[in-house]
């Protein structure tokens, strides 16, 4: 295994918005990235590498190093976990011939279950739980659009201590122009992104194309906006999360700070319908407010609306 940041060996599984972004930095900035990839992802990137466009800049990776096959990109240092929620019990079960005596996961999903999810097919030991900030979306086979400033991953170990790998990993993407915030918590910046997430994404899915521009404008979806954050934080408390008092006033206030043109992913996949996200997010709200002993009327009455919803719109 390597011995310092330059000389990393990192497998990127899952090349949408967030794994191809992330990946293409860290390729871009000399580090030895392997791509797990099938499809007419693995295609593209075999034959036009990755590009990523940006809202003045655009740049490309013009060869990457992708396989189907975790057996042939072999041991590595670090795994970065990108797939969506849904797809994570098979990404999972087949990370084995990725994973050596040192190696460490990165999960960067959406919600607050996954990091449990890996750490039970994989040990907790290995699972480095994580968060990421970035607006970076798939716009085709190996092509990223992001918007915004440059992504941000914040990861630590499972008891949110900075150990060694996790410096290592931190400095090579760093190396990359990547930010990487040193929560005191882990636990309570996963809670605290899923507290603005779950509300927004479940709202929006339900009143189909709104944006979170009109969400946060209207006074009625405002407060559904609210009582919805509160359901998150309160059911947080009771599990023993640090979230701040203020959590919810903190959440609303990055709502108003988001491009009033925005919507969720939760929400598009469901208006497209795609398979989404919804039982990572509105059904993990009821799912732990119910093993909290509490209630969650808003997300429940979102989630029955949601799937209902789900399984009668045509897939695009």
């Amino acid at each position: 295994m390597s011995g310092n940041s330059g000389d990393l060996r990192i497998a990127v599984v899952g090349t949408g918005g967030i794994g191809g972004y992330f990946g293409g930095c860290l390729a871009a900035a000399g580090h030895d990235v392997r791509f797990l990839a099938r499809g007419e992802d693995l295609a593209a990137l075999r034959s036009e590498g990755l590009s990523i466009t940006g809202d003045s800049t655009s740049w490309a990776v013009p060869e990457v190093l992708v396989s189907d096959s975790p057996q042939a990109i072999g041991e590595v240092d670090f795994v970065l976990l990108c797939v969506k929620t849904m797809q994570l019990s098979a990404a999972a079960a087949a990370l084995g011939p990725l994973i050596g005596e040192d190696t460490a996961v990165v999960t960067v999903q959406n919600g607050v279950e996954a990091p449990g999810r890996v750490a039970a097919v994989i040990g907790r030991g290995r699972v480095l739980p994580g968060v990421v900030r970035v607006v970076a979306t798939k716009a085709g086979p190996g092509r990223i659009r992001h918007v915004g400033g440059p992504g941000a991953v914040a990861f630590t170990e499972w008891d949110s201590s900075a150990s060694k790998r996790v410096l290592r990993l931190r400095e090579a993407l760093t190396n990359a122009r990547l930010a990487t915030p040193e929560p005191k918590d882990i636990w309570t910046a996963l809670w605290s992104k899923f507290l603005l997430m779950a509300p927004v994404g479940s709202i929006g899915a339900a009143t189909g194309g709104a944006t979170i521009g009109e969400l946060r404008s209207r006074e009625g979806t405002r407060r559904m906006l609210i009582a919805g954050m509160r359901e998150v934080q309160e059911t947080g408390i009771a599990l023993g999360i640090g979230l701040p008092a203020d959590a919810v006033d903190t959440a609303i206030r990055l709502a108003d700070q988001q491009h009033p043109e925005a919507r969720t992913s939760l929400q598009q996949d469901i208006l497209a319908g795609r398979p989404s996200e919804l039982d990572a997010w509105t059904g993990a709200v009821v799912r732990l407010a119910h093993r909290a002993g509490r209630e969650a009327p808003v997300h429940e009455m979102l989630y029955e609306l949601l799937v209902v919803r789900s399984n009668n719109v045509r897939p695009q």
